[in-house]
């Protein structure tokens, strides 16, 4: 009798014992939420479960007791996290050096998480000759993933007259910089030349070519002005980034013409495969160029900020804003998410990242679509009224909780 009832117990104990082991398949369940992953096609309620900081698995029911941690997304957009490709973030403290190692440049983790953001991409604070130097003092010490597209200036986005320099603006030493770290500089960027002259333009798209990776241009300044149509039909690869789209700046030809049409030429360039970027900024975003714009249908192919402290605290403000800028003009959530997620990812070649398949990394961002009566502000100051606002409510990076607003994923005090 003895030996039957300590069989018994045996037998009870293995199966809580399994039981207990099943409980804690996963480390995270995030359940309920809309979940928005433009790769896979999927834009439903699903549950999301993450274990060893990868993307476990996307179903429509996940049982709770699988999961060490359950966070309830209903009401909730579940989202991979987000990727901002054009930032600036080469934070450091030589002085006059614009956004290259300067005060001007903001350290990742203080802008991105807070706004869903996972990935950042400095464009063009470093060059050949001090990536390594930003990679170690940025790079290596965020906790945001950060990657970089190289200036082809040598010496990075110091401003003035460094950026003027052709002389320097050297494709090979470039594209071998590029090659050495690849993956992590994705691209190359051209900014900031003044003069009327095609020659940087050409040299930054052999450094692409070499280094196999794509350009992006922040073009103008130049009296007279270059042409657009030129740059986008001849000069430029199909892949490459034309920056700044919705600008309207001194020394470049706007997108929209004088009677509020979208140059024809735009559209073409678009659709021969030249990726517009918004890179809204401190003075490179204006609505009477976006509005109409997004009304005869011409998109951005990616969402992006260029953040740096001469435009966060204007009409920027964060990824997240610039996002919900676009919502108000009537671009569809889903293209809205897509623009700043799977989209950037192909754009940079990093398609490991920007999607919820099951093996991914575990970068996910938890949005609350508010609805009420809010004003977005544009680099002129001037207001749009919108009815729709993107809020970040929680992101979680490699399957860690790096933000959460209001506490969704913590215990009530008391209890």
């Amino acid at each position: 009798m003895k030996k039957h009832t300590k069989n018994i117990l045996l037998a009870i104990l293995t199966m809580f014992i399994a039981g207990q082991v099943e409980a804690q398949e996963y480390d995270m369940l995030i359940n309920d939420g809309h979940v928005i992953d433009a790769k896979n096609g999927i834009d439903e309620v699903m549950d999301v479960a993450i274990l060893d900081g990868k993307i476990a698995k996307v179903n429509a029911r996940i049982p709770e007791r699988n999961a060490k941690k359950v966070i309830n997304a209903k009401g909730y957009y579940v989202v991979p996290g987000l990727l901002d490709i054009h930032s600036h973030n080469f934070h450091g403290t030589e002085p006059d050096a614009y956004l290259s190692n300067s005060d001007t440049a903001l350290p990742p983790d203080g802008f991105s998480f807070r706004s869903g953001v996972t990935t950042i991409v400095d464009v063009g604070g470093a060059g050949w000759r001090n990536f390594k130097q930003f990679k170690k003092q940025t790079i290596d010490r965020s906790k945001t993933r950060v990657l970089s597209f190289l200036n082809i200036i040598g010496s990075g986005m110091k401003g003035g007259a460094i950026e003027q320099n052709i002389a320097d603006m050297d494709p090979k030493l470039t594209a071998m910089v590029a090659k050495q770290y690849q993956g992590v500089v994705v691209g190359v960027k051209l900014a900031h030349y003044h003069g009327f002259d095609w020659v940087p333009t050409e040299r930054v798209v052999e450094a692409g070519k070499l280094a196999n990776i794509p350009v992006m241009i922040d073009f103008g300044g130049s009296d007279p002005e270059l042409s657009i149509e030129t740059l986008f039909m001849e000069k430029l690869r199909p892949g490459d980034i034309f920056t700044h789209t919705y600008a309207h700046v001194n020394g470049r030809t706007p997108i929209v013409d004088e009677s509020g049409k979208v140059r024809d030429y735009v559209f073409a360039a678009q659709k021969r495969g030249i990726i517009f970027d918004v890179g809204h900024g401190g003075g490179s975003f204006l609505f009477e160029q976006a509005v109409p714009a997004m009304k005869q249908g011409f998109k951005p192919n990616s969402i992006s900020t260029d953040l740096h402290t001469g435009s966060m605290n204007g009409g920027m403000k964060s990824q997240i804003n610039v996002m919900s800028k676009f919502l108000n003009m009537d671009m569809p959530l889903k293209e809205v998410i897509a623009a700043s997620t799977w989209q950037p990812a192909k754009i940079i070649q990093r398609e490991d990242l920007g999607h919820l398949s099951e093996g991914a990394v575990a970068d996910v961002a938890i949005l609350n679509l508010r609805k009420g009566n809010f004003g977005f502000i544009d680099t002129q100051r001037k207001k749009m009224q919108g009815d729709k606002k993107l809020e970040c409510e929680l992101t979680v990076r490699e399957g860690k909780i790096v933000w959460d607003l209001n506490g969704m994923a913590s215990a009530p005090w008391n209890e």
